[in-house]
């Protein structure tokens, strides 16, 4: 099973970690306060950290050359679409990546169980070092990757099932004090990352269980977009529309019908790189 783990906490050494810490305090109510309003009901994040590598393979998907002009276009498309703030609370732009990420790929033939072994190891190992080095739990938010099968595994999960493994790990392993849990999508379909969010909120979690969605908030715009400036609108729409399924997935009351074939379409990519 292949893990990416992204640690940038390199302070072990007492000294280093005390002065980070008293450098930290200074900065504690604000950052408390922005991690309750990133993890605000209803609401998610939309990532568009992609690399320009990465963009640009998705703009090569709908026959657009990787240019900044348009990376640029794609960009100001999702970011100017009227009335997403009412669904998204924040975006996390390319190099400003929440580093504390631990994330179980979809790669391999690996069950439901090997993923949850796997994830406990990860996030125990998380935590113990952000506990090391006095971060402030409170304001923190972690983007983990749900508790699913591997990509090609014989035995698909149900997302009550996937619901259910997550919040066991999610019980297990993460402090109540941190205040929100923005899962990606890590490669499922659109469908599937909406149905098994909403799956994690049909009961209270004392954290906000919400999304941080790249490819599953993005796939269907391309497509209604597909470069043209006559299709902006188009792409907004789309875009509002997978926005607002994922905020009505974060309340619990996602209702699948209705929902389009491109909403389906897996998104994994073996081997994917951000």
């Amino acid at each position: 099973m292949a893990l990416s783990m992204k640690q940038t906490l390199a302070c072990k050494a007492a000294g280093r970690s005390r002065t980070v810490s008293v450098k930290a305090l200074k900065y504690a109510d604000e950052l408390v306060q922005t991690a309750g309003k990133v993890a605000s009901k209803g609401r998610g994040i939309l990532a568009m950290d992609e690399s320009n590598a990465t963009c640009g393979k998705r703009l090569q998907s709908i026959g657009l050359e990787n240019t900044e002009d348009s990376r640029r276009a794609y960009r100001e498309l999702l970011v100017t679409t009227p009335g997403l703030g009412q669904y998204i609370s924040g975006a996390i732009l390319f190099e400003e990546t929440l580093f504390q990420k631990p994330e179980v790929l979809l790669d391999g033939e690996h069950d439901i169980d090997a993923c949850l072994e796997v994830q406990e190891a990860v996030w125990a190992e998380t935590f113990k070092y952000l506990a090391d080095n006095k971060v402030l739990f409170e304001g923190i938010l972690l983007k983990p990757a749900m508790v699913t099968p591997g990509a090609d595994a014989k035995v698909k999960a149900s997302p009550e099932t996937v619901a259910t493994y997550t919040l066991n790990l999610l019980r297990r392993r993460v402090p109540p004090a941190v205040p929100g849990i923005m899962f990606l999508s890590g490669g499922q379909s659109e469908l599937e990352a909406t149905l098994n969010l909403n799956a994690m909120n049909q009961s209270p979690n004392p954290w906000h269980v919400s999304f941080s969605y790249a490819r599953a908030l993005q796939n269907s715009v391309l497509k209604s977009w597909q470069g043209k400036p006559e299709n902006l609108a188009a792409g907004q729409e789309a875009l509002l529309k997978r926005a607002k399924a994922n905020s009505d997935a974060q309340l619990g009351q996602y209702d699948a019908s209705g929902e389009s074939a491109a909403a389906g379409e897996r998104t994994y990519e073996k081997g994917y790189k951000y």
